[in-house]
């Protein structure tokens, strides 16, 4: 028996989509900024922390905690395994704690399984993980705001911080997802995390800094490795950085992660049909740079692309129901929302005071109902013409399926790999024209 808070939705069509035409569609091979990848995930580690200072005073025997976060990165188990061998090869003895604030359903065994959904376990990393909700008390911030930070990691002898730098799934800041971030909701936990969200964007762009450098300067943690990924998900850089450093390392990477961002290429789509989303995909299910929906209020969305109608499909395994995000969707169908676990959602939601960000869209019995829904009510009368786009998900972008509107001003920024073809459903109404994967 599933343990997840599920609704159960009824069966709705409207009768008047039902003989909604829908376009055809043609795949099409998206170009993305090109990154080189690094030869070796290892060597790069390997040499980032070489250059540690504090690393190379700490005693033999040092107990040293490494934090892994709740993203799905893909270098990431590789980076810290070779941080673990790295470290025991000179006395040290490694742990990892997990560095994911409310995630996990804000317990200590929930962060565990997650971490091993993402690869990272005591076999495959050659280390303990130690995992507590428990926080100690750092300072306080000038908004009045205690700093937490993990007991765990408060006493270890040393902390590495490993985290990717990316762009947030709110809004632009100077910094935004990376080391600053990880030390301050990461490392505070779910009280941490609480706390930073309660002042909502000020939380973002004011008070994670301060409790990054209140934080760093009253714990143990002495070094920061940052990873920067390509569109394909490859590391491209892994950088060492002294605490003190942290938030100018995050600034000044951020703008080179920020470059290799895959984007959709069209100013304006009437339907995007997203197959699937999940905490694994996005912060927010779906990653507002491709959407063009950061729906924060009192905040502008980027004026392109304009997405009259959104359609969701589907919620990945790794995301266990937690459909964050689904907010930004105009419509969905019966078997995403049930099940959905609305209690992960609303425990994500209200700690991070977006609850916008999981109300549930107008619900169709199938892919089917949905779809010509949106092609209905996306502000055209010929739906054959429709603009539509269908995405595996906002990562997933190499490959697209696109209507011949859309086909025609793709340009040098892709290429068409087949001709037109229809959008096909098995007899349950479920999407069978789907994107290569």
């Amino acid at each position: 028996m599933s343990n997840r808070a599920s609704p159960n939705f009824p069966v709705i069509r409207l009768p008047q989509f039902e003989k909604e035409p829908l376009p055809p569609v043609m795949l099409a091979r998206l170009k993305h900024p090109v990154g080189q990848a690094l030869e070796s995930t290892e060597a790069a580690t390997i040499a980032a922390l070489e250059k540690s200072k504090r690393l190379a005073t700490l005693k033999p025997g040092a107990r040293v905690a490494i934090t892994c976060g709740s993203r799905g990165i893909q270098s990431k188990p590789l980076v810290v395994k070779t941080t673990v061998a790295w470290l025991k090869k000179r006395g040290f003895t490694p742990f990892v704690v997990p560095a994911m604030g409310s995630h996990g359903g804000a317990l200590a065994e929930g962060q565990v399984k997650l971490l091993a959904e993402l690869g990272f376990t005591p076999e495959s990393l050659g280390c303990p993980i130690e995992a507590t909700m428990e926080v100690v008390q750092l300072g306080i911030t000038s908004h009045g705001l205690p700093v937490y930070f993990d007991a765990n990691a408060a006493k270890a002898d040393a902390v590495i911080v490993v985290n990717r730098i990316k762009s947030h799934t709110s809004f632009d800041r100077e910094v935004e997802s990376g080391l600053t971030k990880m030390v301050a909701i990461g490392l505070g936990k779910a009280q941490g995390a609480r706390f930073v969200h309660r002042l909502g964007t000020k939380g973002y762009a004011e008070v994670i800094p301060e409790w990054a450098r209140i934080a760093i300067a009253n714990s143990p943690i002495v070094y920061g490795l940052g990873i920067v990924e390509n569109a394909q998900k490859k590391p491209v850089v892994i950088e060492g950085t002294e605490p003190e450093d942290f938030y100018a390392t995050d600034a000044r990477l951020l703008s080179l992660a920020k470059s290799f961002i895959p984007r959709l290429p069209f100013a304006q789509m009437d339907v995007l049909v997203i197959e699937l989303m999940g905490k694994n995909i996005s912060g927010v299910g779906m990653d507002p740079a491709v959407t063009g929906r950061f729906d924060i209020r009192g905040l502008d969305n980027p004026k392109k692309p304009v997405i009259h109608k959104l359609v969701l499909l589907g919620v990945t395994p790794e995301a266990h129901g937690n459909a964050i995000g689904i907010g930004a969707a105009d419509y969905t169908t019966k078997s995403v929302a049930d099940d959905l676990d609305l209690y992960a959602m609303y425990m994500n939601a209200c700690t991070s005071t977006f609850p916008e960000r999981v109300r549930v869209p107008p619900v169709f019995a199938d892919d089917k109902a949905a779809i010509q829904t949106a092609v209905g009510t996306s502000w055209r009368t010929d739906g054959e013409n429709a603009r539509l786009c269908i995405a595996r998900s906002t990562l997933h972008l190499d490959q697209v399926l696109i209507s011949p509107p859309l086909a025609e001003e793709l340009g040098e920024r892709g290429e068409v790999m087949s001709n037109p073809m229809p959008i096909r459903f098995d007899a349950n109404g479920r999407l069978e024209t789907r994107c290569p994967y």
